[in-house]
């Protein structure tokens, strides 16, 4: 059944890269009661907190999008944090929801889920068929613990609640942090660093031939909202582009666009982690969906965004 747009619809984590992209869709598409709150208004951590904010709004659909994220180094050096915020901000948004009945909620995870040696591309019954990637196992556990609890909640009380498995994404409104960023904004800063200080080489952790996929949050935020009207079944549901790349490849992308003309080198010392997250996306296009923004012309549009946006405070 497709949402009225009439209805009230609680976005958690609407200030972060996914959740700031799902409200704009949202606007996009006429919805006139959005709820969000920050994390200084709301810690989604506290249960208590939670619990009356959810009382209080009633929301006809929760779009969870709140998490503690991160790329290799953070997640390898904080485990711990990484598996107890998600589990607190997960089971309290969850338990919250089930308090007043909320009829749909969707769930987002991450591909982090599937085991390190699943087989390529990754289809979603590969869920809990191996051993997690140990860069970021503590961050994969809790997405998994979300999935579960989903279902579990359609199991018990009947709820039509969903989860879904994005790829990895970028776009504006990422987190360009040197320590806790994710690859690609990683690189952007990077690059650009290196171009504005006249660097020669720029030296990539790993050995550059690990292959990941990436999709522009713009276009799941677009394959949230049409899950929300489409999709009603207990398994997650992955959401990509379906083609991935090497990150020596990528790198040599996003120096094209930056305008970087110095070498590339590598560091093999440093971990690569998984080998390859290329999603199966069959499922999601033979329901109709199918995404937009090609990589490149993406990349360059949140370039101009972090140019844009040097210097501010996130």
């Amino acid at each position: 059944m497709t949402i009225d747009p009439r209805s009230p619809v609680y976005v958690a984590g609407h200030r972060g890269l996914v959740g700031s992209a799902i409200w704009r869709r949202l606007e996009q598409a006429g919805f006139s009661q959005l709820i969000g709150a920050t994390s200084a208004e709301l810690d989604l951590r506290d249960q208590a907190a939670t619990t009356a904010f959810l009382a209080e709004h009633r929301p006809a659909v929760v779009i969870d999008a709140a998490a503690r994220v991160g790329g290799i180094l953070a997640n390898r050096d904080h485990p711990t944090e990484f598996l107890s915020d998600n589990l607190r901000i997960q089971v309290n948004l969850m338990d919250a929801a089930l308090a007043v009945r909320v009829p749909k909620l969707l769930f987002l995870g991450s591909s982090c889920i599937y085991p390190k040696y699943a087989e390529q591309p990754i289809r979603e019954s590969s869920l809990l068929t191996g051993e997690l990637e140990p860069t970021n196992d503590a961050y994969a556990i809790a997405k998994i613990a979300g999935i579960m609890q989903v279902q579990a909640v359609r199991r018990q009380y009947g709820l039509k609640w969903i989860s879904a498995m994005p790829t990895n994404l970028y776009g504006p409104n990422d987190n360009f942090d040197p320590t806790s960023s994710h690859v690609l904004p990683a690189l952007i800063r990077r690059f650009h660093e290196a171009k504005t200080t006249g660097a020669d080489k720029v030296v990539l952790w790993g050995t550059g031939t690990p292959r990941r996929e990436f999709l522009h949050v713009d276009d799941l935020a677009d394959a949230c909202l049409f899950l929300l009207n489409h999709y009603d079944d207990p398994a997650p549901i992955n959401v990509g582009v379906g083609e991935d790349l090497t990150i020596q490849e990528l790198a040599e992308m996003v120096a094209r666009v930056v305008g970087y003309t110095g070498a590339i080198g590598n560091d093999p010392t440093k971990p690569d982690g998984t080998p390859r997250k290329l999603l199966d996306v069959s499922r999601l296009r033979d329901l109709g969906w199918s995404p937009a923004v090609e990589l490149e012309p993406g990349l360059a549009q949140t370039y101009a965004w972090y140019l844009d946006h040097l210097g501010a405070d996130r």
